[in-house]
């Protein structure tokens, strides 16, 4: 559906723990379906990928529960069989279920798990980067060679928390380093996205919220020694559409009904590691540090200065789409609505959530598409003999690699002048 659509790409989030902090248990995480029970997605994008040829495939996972030798070989992999059309959203956790579970008494401290995270991308890029010379694989018949063992090097990484000296185990992928993705909105992830990211997510509430983080997020590239231009900035937003606007309204009406706030309160509560049950509903939440995800805290108690919002009218707000705004109305609205976003949000595209699945996408493919189309809000249908492309020229148009000045070209000039290229 989203391949015939011409979406650009699918976005898959995950979570390695289980939200068990609201009321001490799992039970309303269970009961919500809320992230919970959740299958690896990693092992679905090349079943997807060998059925689509334009569909891009962005696909979180955690850097502090898996050592990053073999998740470099997972992320070449992936990029091999999509034909460079996978992109990593880089997370370090926010969930004691998931530190406890794999082999952690408590996880780290949130600063701490950037401090790994920065020397963990490091030991990827070296791997991706510059171990293989571009013509290290020769598939040499007449010679009986199939890789030159003089291209491809050991990368030698020797840091505070990984110790890697050799080779990474796969041969250069379509984009070596995938498309990184990031969602940090705390000081230490704001530094860290504006390091490392080339497309970072926002959670926000309102279009001057996205702004401010806009604006944070080039001032972090800047700081980084980047161009601001160089991240481009998606934000999460639902649409939900019918014919009329009272239609829409009605519909998101009726989806606020069957919504349950204690599915949500267990959400928001996995995330940040406070346990919303010991809040009265009706009091607003101040800001406090955690150990779970700190930016997620922050959208609701302090990034918005002209609200302060109870657990009540958070969990309503999660409740339908998640931690994104919701857009409600006929196409023409959600339009004019889209069009704010872009215009006075400063974003560079959405990732469009959904209030049931397929049918949320469905309705926006059937009812919104044509108009943001007809208006030159979104790009128009894919021409049926367009040739494929890579999720980074999808981004970044005729660039398969890392822009110059990010962190991962630097391995890559250092391959180039080792081998004498």
């Amino acid at each position: 559906m989203l391949e015939d659509a011409s979406f650009d790409g699918i976005f898959f989030a995950d979570t390695v723990g289980v939200h068990d902090v609201h009321a001490g248990s799992a039970g309303g995480a269970m009961r919500d379906a809320a992230q919970f029970p959740i299958n690896d997605p990693t092992v679905l994008i090349s079943g997807m990928a060998a059925v689509t040829e334009h569909l891009t495939f962005g696909v979180t996972c955690s850097l502090t529960y898996e050592q990053p030798y073999l998740l470099a070989r997972r992320f070449s992999s992936l990029d091999h069989l999509t034909g460079g059309r996978v992109g990593w959203n880089i997370v370090t956790s926010y969930s004691e279920s998931a530190a406890r579970n794999l082999g952690k008494v408590q996880q780290l401290s949130h600063d701490e798990r950037y401090d790994l995270a920065d020397e963990y991308m490091d030991v990827v890029y070296k791997l991706w980067e510059s171990s293989f010379d571009d013509d290290a694989v020769t598939r040499d018949v007449d010679g009986a060679t199939y890789v030159d063992p003089a291209k491809v090097h050991p990368i030698t990484h020797s840091g505070t928390y990984f110790n890697v000296p050799g080779f990474h185990l796969c041969e250069p992928s379509p984009q070596r380093t995938p498309v990184l993705f990031q969602a940090g909105a705390s000081s230490k992830g704001m530094a860290f996205g504006g390091k490392h990211a080339e497309a970072v997510f926002i959670n926000t509430t309102s279009v001057t919220q996205a702004k401010r983080s806009v604006d944070k997020i080039g001032q972090a590239a800047v700081d980084a020694g980047r161009d601001p231009r160089d991240i481009k900035v998606v934000a999460l937003i639902t649409v939900v559409v019918a014919a009329t606007d009272e239609e829409a309204q009605a519909k998101y009406e009726h989806y606020l009904q069957n919504a349950t706030a204690e599915g949500a309160l267990a959400r928001f509560s996995g995330w940040t590691g406070i346990d919303m049950s010991e809040y009265d509903l009706d009091t607003p939440l101040r800001s406090s540090e955690t150990r779970g995800g700190q930016s997620i805290l922050d959208m609701f108690s302090k990034a918005d200065p002209d609200r302060d919002w109870t657990p009540r009218q958070i969990a309503e707000f999660l409740s339908i789409g998640g931690t994104g705004s919701t857009i409600v109305g006929s196409p023409e609205t959600v339009a004019a609505e889209l069009r704010r976003w872009r215009d006075e949000g400063d974003i560079d595209g959405i990732n469009l959530s959904y209030t049931t699945k397929p049918g949320g996408w469905e309705e926006f493919i059937e009812l919104a598409l044509p108009e943001l189309r007809a208006q030159g809000i979104v790009s128009p249908a894919r021409p049926d003999n367009q040739e494929p492309v890579t999720l980074r020229e999808k981004l970044y148009p005729g660039h398969t690699r890392t822009l110059d000045a990010h962190p991962a070209s630097a391995y890559r000039a250092q391959r180039l002048v080792g081998s004498g290229s």
